[in-house]
């Protein structure tokens, strides 16, 4: 209804008239709910059975209000949990942080390998940073996909959240089997970083699989067999993975439109 309705017609809706049709009615609901002085109007035009309903309606609600448990007080991180997505990113990190546990256990069992825990750093935030976009684990999916909070903040968010854990838990696993931080580090990040350049085209959980498999393919595989470490993961390819970890960081930054559009799966 683009014009104010008529005095009359508002008599009746507040009347109860059940002459009037549901077209009529529908629109002058709509118009209601944004004009105050047909509000108004429809305040001074109610009956005076209406009004005595009305305040019985608010008598009963005060009454059942009162007697109702009183409300409990919101945990102070409640939002910032909500907003990082830790609850269904929870079995995600958990995964990742007994693959980090397992690798460390293997460094220490099987000496003639190369560190595991090196080898399995660049893959640990990839479970977690896959469920970071995923309709199946959101159970607010659908609310979150429409609204400006679906682009790469969201995302960089909750991939945050996800190096918070196992960030730590790789410093711990590498201190405690003398593996250098900087090669678990940067290509965790740079694997993190990878991860959401891809996702943006094929979707976080293709992008995140398909490097698991790449990886796992060319580079753990081959090195447990030969028992070496990989030139990927030497000492003097820190300065290299410090370049690709910026490079990739860049080309997040400079696709961050097309987050808005990201594949569900």
């Amino acid at each position: 209804m683009t014009t104010h309705p008529s005095l009359t017609v508002i008599d009746r809706y507040a009347g109860g008239d059940a002459t009037l049709d549901e077209a009529t009615v529908w629109s002058l609901e709509v118009h209601l709910e944004d004009c105050a002085d047909c509000r108004a109007r429809l305040a001074g035009s109610s009956t005076d059975a209406s009004r005595t309903l009305i305040s019985a309606v608010a008598v009963e609600l005060d009454r059942e209000i009162a007697a109702g448990p009183a409300p409990t007080r919101p945990f102070r991180l409640s939002a910032a949990w909500r907003r990082a997505f830790i609850g269904p990113l929870a079995p995600w990190m958990l995964m990742s942080l007994g693959a980090v546990g397992c690798a460390a256990l293997l460094t220490h069992v099987q000496s003639s390998w190369p560190s595991v825990v090196l080898l399995v750093a660049p893959l640990a935030p990839l479970p977690g940073v896959a469920a970071a976009w995923n309709r199946r684990s959101d159970p607010a999916w659908e609310l979150v996909a429409a609204t400006p909070a679906s682009g790469l903040t969201m995302l960089l968010r909750r991939s945050a959240a996800v190096l918070v854990v196992i960030i730590p838990a790789l410093v711990l696993a590498g201190a405690g089997t003398g593996t250098s931080l900087a090669l678990m580090l940067l290509p965790c990040l740079a694997f993190t970083a990878a991860t959401l350049v891809l996702g943006s085209a094929v979707g976080m959980q293709r992008a995140a699989v398909g490097l698991m498999a790449a990886w796992t393919a060319a580079v753990i595989a081959p090195s447990l067999a030969l028992a070496e470490t990989p030139v990927l993961l030497r000492p003097d390819s820190a300065g290299v993975w410090a370049l690709v970890t910026v490079t990739l960081a860049a080309l997040v930054a400079a696709r961050s439109d097309a987050f808005r559009r990201l594949p569900s799966l």
